[in-house]
């Protein structure tokens, strides 16, 4: 059942009887179990409720293959996909101001939305824009296998603790093919697709990756760390074929993505608007026309986006010590909501009338700052009127242990949306 964003639309009696059951997308009559919990919290002498439920979890492993692109720090697509079809119907515009690998923007182009996605890095771009332009995957062989793998000498920098020579020697005749093609303005949707899966399987923990094993293909560790695996592992390079490797990962990525979402992407990707700009600063969109913006700003400086990138930019020939000081990595909660107010306002000034917004954050310096009761007070600011807070519980799960976290006390197993509504 789609919720439609009227005037009238009452978020607090929608979730008073809001329960979710696996074989419906949205509304349901469950058992009591799982009936959404609702509380209130009292911020800046103001009481808001807060909606908790295991909104989404359970229909993670029913994503779409095509988002299955690595990046740091990203949300599930279930995620934005519940606030998509809560408060947006077909042809609204979806935003996302700091798009990532671009799941909110994917998600909305799947449900047949049109989109708006921005990122200060523009390894975003690189890494979403492809994927509204499905390539066929016979012509996208076709296209790799014309790619000559030249007898280039060695990168302009030590790559030997990531790749084997013959695989470094494949990377850099990809890397100067596609740098060719961009310079001489001839660069197609086939290569736009060669260069963001190239760019996904630089490094990674298994053969279906460029390098030898290393830390997930989410971030890249530096060359001085990679030696240290090598040496603990007792491992060095072996050739991994980088064509093959593309084609494998290009298949995987588009193993359920039918004719009919190929086209309902292709549409909503050539009506795409991307801009590389900070959040703070969109003139590039126009006063009054987004329906609903879902997004998840940087928590602080917790992710050191240009060290964890540092690899891909190399690839794609971007200055990263650029993108390092273009980021805003805030040090101090007071930065920080320094600069979310601003966001906050460019995102006041874009909104449609009774448009949304839908902003997750969570806890960090160990559960010190919950960031959705800071978030509060600046969207109020800002002019919109918050609707309440979403808390999406999940069970504890495996990637937590990694992290050390046994429970779900610091957040680590919950999403925090606040919701807005001009």
């Amino acid at each position: 059942m789609q919720i439609l964003n009227h005037q009238q639309f009452n978020l607090l009696n929608f979730f008073k009887t809001f329960t979710l059951r696996d074989d419906c997308d949205l509304f349901s009559q469950n058992e009591e179990g799982n009936r959404t919990k609702i509380d209130y919290i009292l911020i800046q002498n103001k009481e808001y409720p807060r909606f908790i439920n295991e909104f989404w979890t359970s229909k993670q492993r029913q994503a779409s293959s095509l988002h299955e692109i690595s990046y740091r720090a990203c949300f599930k697509p279930q995620l934005p996909r519940f606030f998509i079809e809560l408060f947006t119907k077909p042809n609204d515009k979806v935003y996302d101001p700091f798009t990532g690998r671009g799941t909110t923007i994917i998600e909305a182009g799947l449900l047949g939305r049109n989109i708006i996605g921005n990122d200060i890095s523009p390894l975003s771009k690189i890494l979403s824009l492809p994927r509204f332009f499905i390539p066929n995957l016979l012509k996208l062989e076709e296209r790799l296998q014309k790619i000559k793998i030249n007898d280039y000498p060695k990168a302009d920098i030590d790559l030997s603790m990531f790749y084997h020579p013959e695989t470094e020697r494949e990377i850099i005749s990809l890397k100067k093919y596609l740098q060719k093609r961009k310079n001489a303005a001839k660069e197609d949707y086939l290569d736009l697709w060669i260069r963001m899966i190239a760019t996904n399987r630089l490094t990674g923990h298994s053969s279906g990756f460029f390098s030898v094993y290393t830390l997930p293909p989410n971030q890249a560790v530096s060359r001085e760390s990679q030696i240290k695996i090598n040496e603990k592992r007792n491992q060095k390079p072996s050739y991994r074929n980088t064509k093959e490797i593309i084609l494998k990962k290009s298949k995987e990525l588009i193993s359920d993505i039918s004719e009919k979402e190929k086209e309902i992407l292709e549409r909503a990707g050539r009506n795409a608007v991307f801009l590389s700009s900070d959040a703070r600063y969109t003139e590039g969109i126009p006063d009054g026309e987004v329906q609903l913006t879902v997004t998840s700003p940087p928590f602080l400086d917790i992710v050191q986006y240009d060290k964890d990138n540092w690899l891909r930019c190399w690839f794609n020939s971007i200055d990263e010590a650029n993108i390092s000081k273009k980021i805003t990595m805030s040090k101090t909660i007071d930065e920080w909501c320094e600069v979310m107010m601003q966001v906050f306002r460019q995102l006041y000034r874009i909104a449609k009338p009774n448009g949304w917004v839908a902003f997750e954050v969570g806890e960090v310096r160990n559960g010190k700052y919950r960031l959705d009761e800071y978030i509060v007070p600046l969207g109020v600011r800002a002019g919109f009127a918050c609707e309440g807070i979403l808390i999406n519980e999940q069970k504890f799960t495996k990637t937590a242990n990694i992290w050390g976290i046994k429970n779900n006390d610091k957040g680590t197993n919950t999403n925090r949306v606040v919701l807005f509504r001009k």
